[in-house]
């Protein structure tokens, strides 16, 4: 494995468990969606993206109504769009400025990350959720403010995650060849793409999100551990 100058990390089901986005995050938007869309829906950093959803499902004079119906539903069948993360995003601020909850990391994940951080290794985000929500997520964690330990991050405008061209574009965006940076994520389909572009992977499968383990043919040749203290960068 080559030494790499980079460490890009998913969020869900890598450092934090899927539980407390699909049990806490994602019913916490779903519930404030409309209260939030009639306070702020013409605000035009909101606008911009209930428009999106109206091109989206080809309804150029959409109701409000209807947007905010489309996007629970998208919330609920789990759906990366990059207009609902954007807004999901925005309600979240409020729940962790509020201190309704904070984020959750796995117990080792801290600890690792700060000391990657400390030996020189950069660190950034790639995850479906939009930058301004991982900004939050590692802002309001359970271990505190990471904030400072993330040189950067990078969300779906750059790409989807099953995508090798989005690779491409973050490691063009990083200016390193691409074997430097070591991608983690929990869901093999996005490390295929991350190897297709030429990185690095290692596949976390904590026994929490994924009770099978996912070795031999499902890891698909991809570094497989269970938690962050076994990753060598």
């Amino acid at each position: 494995m080559t030494a790499p100058r980079i460490i890009l990390t998913d969020i869900e089901g890598t450092t934090s468990s899927i539980s407390f986005v699909k049990n806490v995050l994602f019913p916490y938007a779903r519930a404030a969606l409309p209260s939030f869309v009639a306070a702020h829906g013409q605000q035009p950093a909101v606008r911009r993206w209930l428009d999106a959803v109206a091109t989206e499902i080809a309804a150029s004079t959409c109701d409000d109504a209807v947007i905010v119906e489309t996007l629970q539903g998208w919330i609920d069948a789990d759906r990366k769009h990059t207009a609902l993360k954007a807004l999901q995003g925005m309600i979240w601020e409020a729940g962790y400025r509020n201190g309704d909850y904070t984020a959750h990391l796995y117990p080792e994940v801290a600890d690792v990350l700060r000391r990657w951080h400390a030996a020189g290794l950069p660190l950034y985000v790639y995850s479906s959720g939009s930058v301004a929500a991982q900004k939050l997520f590692f802002g309001f964690s359970d271990a505190g403010d990471l904030g400072a330990l993330f040189a950067g991050y990078f969300d779906t405008e750059i790409g989807g995650k099953r995508e090798a061209d989005s690779y491409r574009r973050i490691t063009a965006a990083l200016g390193v060849a691409p074997a430097q940076i070591l991608f983690l994520s929990d869901v093999v389909q996005e490390l295929d793409a991350a190897r297709e572009a030429g990185l690095d992977t290692v596949l976390l499968d904590r026994l929490d999100d994924y009770p099978t383990p996912r070795s031999g043919e499902a890891a698909n040749g991809h570094t497989r551990v269970t938690d962050f203290t076994q990753i060598q960068p």
